[in-house]
């Protein structure tokens, strides 16, 4: 199946089919030049909005970060003065400071259905709905999703235990692995809610890639717009290399690296509710940073992030974030 670049087209949902009763949400997704998305009337406003006025406001630049010690374990209680940002080399002033960030959470949860994890589904769904019980807090919403050569919603964003719980435990197996595609939608889902919640994207899959229409590129710029955190539990049916997809665990490790997310590789199924445990307790003890870039940055551009923390300490924060406006 030919690629195509994220730099030459834009993927839109094409189609939305309610499926019964239950409120499943097919996605299909489908190639269309991006100019067909700006009429010329809506250009001739947006020329002469920007004749007609200057903007010379700089907008907040939202890092979250997760501080581990040398056991992985989440670090709480440090200080602003222990911290340091840099945008593209230059020092950053620090405006906002939130330890254990009480920021709500809007988190999607994707869960691959394809043939070769039949053999684990089950416990999959079953360690999902435990961690959904523990996860939601009164302000935060999950979504629920299965993939396999297509992405499938079983549940809209709320924060009804029992409805998401019996959501997950709809995951029917299906053909297919649309790993990109899963990444591409579901953070265009999380980059719907509103820039004041925290955004979670969990997949749990065994990294195989082969039906999806968005390309690895796509998928990434995804996440990074939508300003998406990517935890990814990937499990192996194969431990050894011989007969794995690496490419696929190694384009969602770069993914997740550069969104500030994390990877896991649980040796045993067993292991899930704990690995699910430690992306609960992370999420509860991040902190939120922002500044105001300066020098302001172009519209359309990729702007590097470095987050610093004095002591003996790992940080993990998005890498890159987008400025805004027309992609150059």
């Amino acid at each position: 199946m030919r690629r195509h670049s994220g730099r030459q087209l834009l993927l839109r949902i094409s189609q939305i089919k309610f499926l019964g009763p239950a409120g499943m949400v097919l996605f299909c997704l489908m190639g269309i030049p991006s100019a067909q998305f700006i009429s010329n009337s809506q250009a001739q406003n947006r020329n002469a909005d920007q004749r007609s006025s200057i903007r010379v406001d700089v907008n907040l630049v939202g890092v979250i970060a997760s501080v581990l010690d040398q056991n992985n374990r989440p670090v709480p209680d440090l200080q602003a003065d222990q911290f340091e940002i840099y945008e593209e080399g230059k020092p950053q002033k620090i405006e906002v400071f939130e330890p254990d960030t009480q920021q709500p959470l809007d988190l999607a949860l994707m869960i691959d259905s394809s043939l070769s994890e039949i053999k684990e589904l089950q416990f999959e769904t079953d360690a999902a709905a435990r961690f959904i019980g523990q996860v939601v807090r009164p302000e935060d919403r999950v979504g629920v999703f299965q993939f396999a050569d297509t992405v499938t919603q079983l549940a809209s964003f709320s924060g009804n235990v029992a409805q998401l719980q019996a959501a997950v435990r709809r995951v029917a197996p299906g053909d297919g692995t649309a790993l990109y595609d899963a990444v591409y939608l579901g953070s265009d889902a999380l980059g719907k809610a509103p820039s004041d919640r925290r955004k979670v994207l969990i997949l749990i899959t065994d990294a195989g890639e082969t039906t999806s229409r968005a390309d690895f590129e796509t998928a990434r710029r995804a996440a990074l717009r939508a300003e998406t955190l990517l935890y990814t539990i990937v499990i192996r049916p194969v431990k050894g290399e011989n007969g794995r997809n690496t490419a696929g665990e190694h384009a969602l490790e770069t993914i997740a690296d550069s969104t500030g997310g994390a990877m896991y590789y649980p040796d045993e199924i067993s292991q899930l509710d704990a690995i699910f445990d430690r992306i609960n307790r992370e999420l509860r003890t991040q902190y939120r940073l922002g500044y105001y870039p300066q020098p302001r940055p172009p519209q359309g551009a990729y702007r590097s992030i470095e987050v610093r923390v004095k002591g003996n300490y790992k940080v993990r924060y998005r890498k890159t974030y987008y400025s805004g406006g027309p992609a150059n």
